[in-house]
């Protein structure tokens, strides 16, 4: 009777820690999980000047604190960045300074991950129509409403092409000087539109000159770069107006916030 009770015992463990097993091996496979994430693509990396850039899988956010990396005589005195200047500037213009001081920003670009043709072009908007790869914004060709000729503005254009406007916002009308000549090269990735196509320099990577010519209504055209070996619409800055995008938005435009 003594060894019945033992041998019951022993079966009665057994079973349980079979039970256990069981459930500790259903246990595992049921809580497995799986973490997606979307990934940011390499190129937008090249935007060193963001403060942060995230993907949701459709849109890529961008925040930058619009502040140049270069020196600049819009800087207020006390910056490290701050150069007095004058000289030339764009178009061998003499260089005459506008009141404005740079001020830093806060700003978030939203552009579409996938960018593709509009089917309605929007127009370019006046302020920050995209953003260079040092966070700085890019303006279109107007210096104010009803199309105001930006001619007159150019001469407070710094050292390096660009200036402040009255918020203090700096910005690029024309090609970013210090990007091409001294970050990257003529025919390198200068940032992106708004709607979430690239913007390159004035040059082909051959070194072959980009003119107006060369581009469409929208200051831009199709074939593969460096970045997007199979091929992408783009954008070009150029000598000539309207200098970075002509008759509108090639794809659907994002937003920016500030």
């Amino acid at each position: 009777m003594k060894n019945l009770k033992i041998y019951v015992l022993l079966g009665i463990g057994i079973a349980f820690i079979s039970i256990i097993s069981c459930s500790n091996n259903d246990s595992t496979d049921t809580t497995t999980t799986t973490t997606t994430t979307n990934e940011v693509p390499a190129v937008y990396k090249k935007i060193y000047g963001a403060t942060s850039i995230t993907s949701d899988g459709t849109y890529i956010y961008i925040k930058t604190k619009d502040l140049p990396d270069h020196k600049s005589t819009y800087y207020p005195t006390t910056n490290a960045l701050y150069e007095s200047y004058s000289g030339t500037t764009f178009g061998g213009n003499t260089f005459v300074k506008n009141p404005n001081s740079i001020i830093e920003q806060t700003a978030t670009v939203k552009i579409p991950l996938n960018p593709v043709v509009a089917t309605t072009h929007a127009a370019t908007p006046l302020g920050p129509i995209g953003v260079a790869i040092n966070g700085v914004a890019f303006f279109n060709q107007y210096a104010g409403p009803n199309n105001q000729v930006l001619a007159g503005e150019i001469v407070s254009f710094d050292k390096y092409y660009g200036h402040p406007q009255n918020q203090g916002v700096y910005h690029y009308h024309v090609e970013p000087l210090y990007l091409t000549t001294v970050k990257s090269t003529k025919s390198g990735l200068m940032g992106f539109l708004l709607d979430g196509f690239p913007v390159y320099g004035p040059q082909e990577e051959n070194g072959t000159l980009v003119t107006n010519t060369n581009l469409d209504d929208y200051h831009g055209h199709s074939h593969a770069t460096v970045d997007y070996p199979n091929g992408i619409y783009h954008y070009h800055f150029t000598a000539e107006a309207p200098y970075l995008n002509g008759n509108g938005f090639y794809g659907t435009p994002g937003t920016i916030s500030q």
